[in-house]
């Protein structure tokens, strides 16, 4: 039975987004604007037994919740034996994946089938255009194939996140959230964070989560909040109709005081906070031998001493700058929003 733990602000441990790779095949404005990035060594990447005993160590003290990320976790080959490991062990009870969608119509099927319960599809654009501008590739039509194929394949549920820059896509809340009412997709809209690889974030460009509201409500009228967001990120609402959608205000409202989530990079180095610039290397003890009383004690250890609250201490930094100077990244890969998994 597993044995929950707390930090030093009393937060459990309970999801784990566990990163299979650092690559991408787009290259986002908000997470990956620059042209040449340092990459995680190929040998250091854990394999999918490697991942499983760490996600079993996790669910020992409490974690019931995995989500596969990247980079883009598609990318890394027969991800659904991964799936099927992991949704094997006795403790997950949600096992969810985020992907930008490029590569999800033709493996939407095979992920359901091995027991991937929910999956979050990345869309910031209607206009493949726009898309292509975004993301310096032109797979919207893709991306489009990929959410169809996952609303056929079942999912328990069907997500679509969007992070809205002002002067961007600032324009398309309505139009995602039709989109994705159309193909029976909840949008969760993102407010743009400053976080590793946002080397060209600045305060003008966030779209605040009262701005968003205000818009969405000049159009379809009183909007109501539904409340009971426990620990997860997103605030839901809903429209007059019943359709509901999430705000994600991590730049202007953080929620870290229920934050009950941490990250393990493909490479094994686990970090307790998004904004965290340091983090405790898992795969060195594994590979050295550490069984599995090790490794949950040595988690144990590390998350009782977390007193992570990364959001909330940018939010009182006066003239707010990139989190990360571009010098740093190029030097260390696990400072970069794709390492991390978002």
């Amino acid at each position: 039975m597993a044995i929950s733990i707390v930090d030093r602000f009393g937060r459990p441990l309970r999801s784990l987004r566990v990163s299979v790779t650092d690559r991408c095949n787009l290259r986002c404005h908000y997470c990956m604007p620059e042209v040449d990035y340092a990459w995680l060594p190929r040998e250091t990447l854990l394999t999918f037994e490697e991942i499983t005993a760490l996600a079993g160590a996790f669910g020992e003290v409490g974690v019931d919740r995995v989500r596969i990320t990247g980079g883009e976790p598609l990318l890394r080959r027969e991800l659904p034996r991964l799936v099927s490991q992991l949704a094997a062990l006795t403790p997950v009870r949600d096992l969810a994946l985020t992907t930008n969608g490029v590569l999800l119509a033709a493996k939407a099927r095979a992920l359901r089938d091995a027991g991937l319960h929910r999956i979050t599809v990345s869309l910031d654009t209607l206009d493949p255009r726009r898309f292509e501008t975004l993301t310096r590739f032109d797979e919207h039509a893709a991306v489009l194939a990929g959410i169809d194929a996952a609303a056929r394949a079942g999912f328990d549920s069907l997500k679509i996140d969007s992070v809205i820059m002002r002067g961007v896509n600032d324009d398309e809340l309505v139009d995602l959230i039709e989109y994705g009412r159309s193909v029976g997709a909840e949008v969760r809209f993102i407010e743009y964070m400053d976080v590793g690889g946002a080397t060209h974030w600045n305060r003008g460009a966030v779209v605040a989560q009262e701005a968003m509201l205000a818009a969405l409500e000049a159009h379809y009228g009183r909007i109501t909040p539904l409340g009971g967001r426990g620990s997860a990120p997103a605030d839901r609402f809903a429209l007059p109709d019943g359709t509901t959608f999430g705000l994600i205000a991590s730049t202007t409202r953080p929620f870290c005081e229920d934050c009950d989530r941490s990250r393990l990079t493909a490479d094994g180095v686990w970090l307790m906070c998004l904004y965290a610039t340091a983090g405790t290397d898992l795969r060195r003890p594994l590979r050295a031998g550490a069984t599995r009383d090790d490794l949950v004690q040595l988690i144990r250890t590390v998350w009782a001493q977390r007193a992570d609250r990364g959001a909330e201490e940018r939010l009182i930094v006066g003239a707010r700058t990139p989190l990360i100077p571009l010098a740093a990244l190029k030097k260390d890969a696990h400072l970069e929003m794709h390492t991390r998994g978002g």
